[in-house]
C-alpha cells in the first residue's frame, strides 16, 4: 500500500462548507481534523480538535441551520474535541468524493496549515495516480510526499498540539534524544526562538502523552 500527503485549499471545498465557519470563528483555533466521513444520506460528520473558548463556540454552532447535531468535549485544559453533524452539500467534500470514487482511505488526523489542509490518502499506486488526475478545478493541491504506508505510524503523535509536535520534532532533529545527548533545551529554544522553559514545558507534556499512548 502507498500513501500520498497532499496540501489542499480552500479547506471548505475539501471537507465541508461548515469548515469556513469553524476557521473564521474568533472564539477558537483549529488544531486538527481527527475524523471526517460522509453518511449514506449525504450528510457529513466531522471531529475537530480546537483550542480557545469552547463554550462560546458551541453556542455559535447551535445557531447554525446547516448543523444537525454537535457536541463539544473539554480536554481538561488542553483544548476541546468538537463533533459536528452537518447538512448534505454539493459545494464541498471533494476529498471524500475523490477517496470514495477511487477506493482510497483518508488517513487521520488531517492538519491545518497556512497553506490549507494537509491530508494523507492511502491505497494502491494505480488508484492514487488516478485520484490525482481526478481532482476538480475548485481545489488547489500539491503533493508533499509519497511512499509506502505503515499503519499506525502517526497515531502516537496525534494527541499532541501543533506547538508540542513542533517542539518534539525539533528536539529529535537536534539530537536531544540521542545517546549521548547532542542538544539541550537552550539549543532547541534557540532554534524555535522561544525560552528554554517553554521547551521544557512542551517536551514534558509531549513525552507524557506519547508514553501514555505506548502503554494503553
Amino acid at each position: 500500500m502507498q500513501y500520498l500527503k497532499l496540501s489542499l485549499s480552500p479547506t471548505e471545498r475539501a471537507v465541508h462548507p461548515v469548515d469556513r465557519f469553524i476557521e473564521g470563528h474568533n472564539a477558537i483555533s483549529r488544531e486538527a481534523l481527527l475524523h471526517v466521513d460522509s453518511r449514506a444520506d449525504g450528510t457529513t460528520v466531522l471531529l475537530y480538535r480546537v483550542t480557545g473558548d469552547g463554550e462560546r463556540f458551541a453556542d455559535a454552532l447551535s445557531e447554525r441551520t446547516d448543523v444537525h447535531d454537535h457536541e463539544t468535549v473539554d480536554l481538561a485544559g488542553n483544548g476541546y474535541h468538537v463533533f459536528v453533524h452537518a447538512d448534505r452539500t454539493s459545494r464541498g467534500n471533494v476529498l471524500l468524493d475523490v477517496a470514495h470514487e477511487h477506493a482510497l482511505i483518508v488517513d487521520t488526523p488531517l492538519k491545518f496549515t497556512d497553506d490549507g489542509l494537509r491530508a494523507t490518502l492511502v491505497g494502491t499506486h494505480e488508484n492514487l495516480r488516478n485520484a490525482l488526475g481526478a481532482m476538480p478545478d475548485v481545489i488547489d493541491f500539491s503533493v508533499n510526499n509519497a511512499g509506502t504506508y505503515i499503519p499506525g505510524s502517526e497515531d502516537l503523535l496525534s494527541p499532541l498540539t501543533d506547538r508540542q509536535l513542533e517542539v518534539f520534532e525539533t528536539a529529535v532533529e537536534e539530537g536531544y534524544y540521542d545517546v549521548p545527548r547532542r542538544a539541550t533545551h537552550k539549543d532547541i529554544a534557540d532554534n524555535l526562538d522561544c525560552a528554554p522553559s517553554t521547551v521544557d514545558e512542551h517536551l514534558r507534556k509531549a513525552e507524557s502523552r506519547v508514553v501514555t499512548g505506548l502503554i494503553q
